[in-house]
């Protein structure tokens, strides 16, 4: 979730900049991002029927299908190190 954060306070930060220097943002417009929420949400609609047909508990679907999908996989702590060293590794081999 900090990451999350973060990624809201640059944005807000590059926002403020882009009004300081009365630049436009190159984002698309909150119309665009709205159907692509509607996409996300609208695969998810057959699964999760499937899952309540199949008469499943609903927390099931939420759990293994909608939420990994819809929120993505939350990074853990101490896998920015262990990747960066496989990256350094990888490149010293290569030399």
């Amino acid at each position: 979730m900090k990451i999350y954060l973060i990624s809201l306070g640059a944005g807000l930060i590059v926002g403020i900049v882009y009004s300081l220097l009365n630049v436009r943002s190159p984002a698309p417009p909150v119309i665009a991002l709205v159907g692509l929420l509607g996409i996300l949400v609208g695969e998810q609609l057959i699964p999760f029927a499937k899952t309540l047909l199949a008469q499943e508990p609903a927390a099931v679907s939420w759990i293994n299908q909608i939420k990994p999908h819809m929120f993505g996989h939350l990074p853990k702590g101490g896998e920015q190190g262990e990747v960066a060293h496989r990256a350094a590794t990888d490149i010293e081999a290569r030399s």
